[in-house]
């Protein structure tokens, strides 16, 4: 179980030159389990952020260091929020990528990175994460992630994963993708943690492209259901499991008897049932414009429900 001293201050291990302010002497941590969310990149309705939050709420995380804002924010793409009051300029507040520590509720110690995703020196931050991974005892590595996918709201919601480890790959049920995209923080993170020998995995949830731009639990519930069977830890998240009935209501009371949108959701549910492992691989190839037109129907009508 963590146990984090009150008082501040520098944590043992490598001397990172300013980059990183330790805001506990020594952490006492046994084999961690290090959950990676960095916001920035793909994370279609939400999805991966409302997961890490259910993670830190439930595993009672607090902040143990914060990287160096100067270093690997840019403010003018991420410019802070000024709280002004009756003219008076009272703070800023600043974004922050933050590594804290908790414990699951069987007992395991947690580590959860979390914040923007850096904005600069790329291989510097990765780096410095592997650094700490490695003096902190960190066993593995579990970054979330969501992406829009031709996928009915009326299934499961399906995972693929990447790794740069074929045992990583071998030990979990998930999707194995065959594409050239660009890549985001948790990718390079991947490496740098195999190169030091941390076994490490990013799980992708798919979100029905018609609703990528609003709050999907199914998703995020996707996504815990992930963690435990890559790392046994199981979650219970009990706000977010119990959104998912309502909102797939919602959803469907926006469909109502709209003959094209059940045309098209039928197509879609037709397609994940009789998809063959090749075709998950690659994906269906799926007219997907009368799916912006279904999203832009979804968002009023729910915006009218409240």
């Amino acid at each position: 179980m963590t146990e984090l001293p009150d008082q501040s201050g520098n944590a043992a291990g490598r001397d990172h030159d300013g980059l990183v302010d330790w805001l506990v002497d020594e952490p006492m941590l046994h084999e961690p389990i290090l959950i990676v969310m960095l916001s920035g990149w793909i994370d279609a309705a939400g999805a991966a952020a409302a997961a890490a939050d259910a993670v830190s709420s439930e595993c009672k995380t607090s902040p143990i260091l914060r990287f160096d804002d100067d270093t690997f924010i840019d403010y003018r793409a991420r410019r802070p929020v000024m709280e002004l009051r009756d003219g008076v300029n009272n703070d800023l507040i600043w974004s922050t990528i933050e590594l804290r520590a908790g414990y699951a509720p069987d007992g395991r110690d947690i580590l959860l990175l979390t914040g923007p995703e850096p904005d600069m020196a790329w291989k510097k931050f990765a780096g410095i994460v592997a650094d700490i991974s490695e003096d902190l005892g960190v066993t593995q590595l579990v970054a979330f992630g969501a992406y829009p996918f031709a996928t009915p709201h009326t299934r499961p919601s399906r995972l693929s994963c990447s790794s740069p480890s074929t045992d990583a790959l071998a030990k979990v049920t998930f999707i194995r993708s065959s594409a050239d995209v660009p890549a985001g923080m948790a990718a390079l993170l991947e490496h740098a943690m195999h190169a030091r020998k941390i076994p490490a995995l990013t799980i992708w949830v798919q979100v029905p492209h018609y609703v990528a731009a609003m709050p999907y639990p199914a998703a995020s519930v996707g996504l815990l259901d992930g963690l435990a069977e890559a790392t046994g830890i199981t979650l219970e998240a009990e706000e977010l499991r119990n959104d998912v009935g309502p909102q797939r209501d919602r959803i469907n009371a926006s469909i109502g008897d709209n003959q094209e949108r059940l045309g098209m959701l039928h197509q879609l549910e037709e397609i994940y049932d009789t998809a063959t492992d090749e075709e998950l691989q690659q994906g269906p190839e799926l007219e997907m414009q009368s799916g912006d037109d279904l999203a832009d129907e979804i968002q009023r009508f729910l915006r009218d429900q409240n």
